[in-house]
């Protein structure tokens, strides 16, 4: 089993910064895609962003060009630089990925805990 672990929430004012991290537990672990979902509060988990192994990048409409994601696959990390924040950007953010079990022969996918992202106006 791998799992994932975040760092990186906190509190923060309209129009700053902040930068979350995620880990895997096992660094040998092969993940497919990597990635950033988030959940407000009396809101369904959506989409932040998204990086495949290859490099391909998939970002929300709300957050382009003010979010950047990265990848480290040797190390199995995967962050979110969060810029020009907004007080509509609160919400737990949680990392996920997916991997190939060729047992099962298919996708599986883990999700971090959590890590709670607040702006203040």
């Amino acid at each position: 089993q791998v799992q994932l672990v975040e760092s990186g929430g906190g509190l923060v004012q309209a129009g700053g910064s902040l930068r979350l991290s995620c880990a895997a537990s096992r660094s040998s672990f092969s993940f497919n895609t990597m990635g950033w979902y988030r959940q407000a509060p009396g809101n369904q988990r959506e989409l932040v962003a998204t990086v495949t192994s290859g490099g391909n990048i998939n970002y929300a409409d709300s957050v382009k060009g003010r979010f950047t994601i990265s990848r480290d696959n040797a190390k199995n990390m995967v962050s979110l630089q969060m810029n020009s924040l907004k007080p509509e950007d609160t919400a737990v953010y949680y990392c996920n990925a997916d991997y190939f079990v060729a047992l099962l022969r298919r996708y599986l996918e883990v999700w971090g805990q959590g890590t709670l992202v607040t702006v203040s106006s």
